[in-house]
């Protein structure tokens, strides 16, 4: 994609993020920028919040690829967001040790508190509760993460002190 066409893109990163990108792609050899993807697509997730068409369309043009290399990647991992999501995304261990020191109650108390199924996003679209595979915090569960950030050993009520120090967050 020329620089014209992506000049014309219905989303584009803001000129720090463009520069960022710019970085990775330097970082290896004329035509293989496509090895740069990964943190360009955080990148793009980090802008927009999630990971709409245009974005991924958007980068499909800064790495001069196809659309469907950067759609393939997009949805083969689950850190990357490819429908909106609230404001904080809490993905929570579901595997073995989580389920038993008490995964599920914490599950359900998130799903009643915010009034979501899982996969869900709250009315006020503070919150996204996803559950995902082992986040290898095995002896410090049930764990949680929102945003990268850890949160272990959780009680009901850590759970509800977490949840109110996230929606007080500007």
């Amino acid at each position: 994609m020329t620089t014209e066409t992506l000049d014309k893109s219905p989303v584009a990163f803001t000129p720090e993020r463009l520069a960022r990108a710019q970085e990775f792609i330097r970082h290896y050899p004329e035509g293989k920028q496509k090895s740069a993807i990964l943190p360009i697509l955080h990148l793009a997730q980090e802008q927009w919040g999630w990971m709409p068409a245009e974005a991924m369309d958007y980068v499909a043009g800064l790495l001069d690829i196809q659309p469907i290399e950067v759609y393939e990647v997009a949805t083969f991992y689950t850190m990357f967001h490819v429908e909106p999501v609230g404001k904080h995304v809490i993905e929570i261990c579901r595997t073995g040790p989580c389920c038993v020191l008490g995964y599920e109650g914490i599950r359900d108390h998130l799903c009643q508190k915010l009034d979501i199924e899982v996969g869900g996003t709250s009315a006020d679209g503070q919150f996204t509760l996803k559950e995902v595979e082992c986040l290898a915090a095995c002896g410090m569960g049930p764990v949680f993460q929102i945003r990268e950030q850890y949160h272990t050993h959780l009680t009901l009520e850590r759970v509800d002190a977490i949840l109110d120090e996230y929606r007080h967050q500007q």
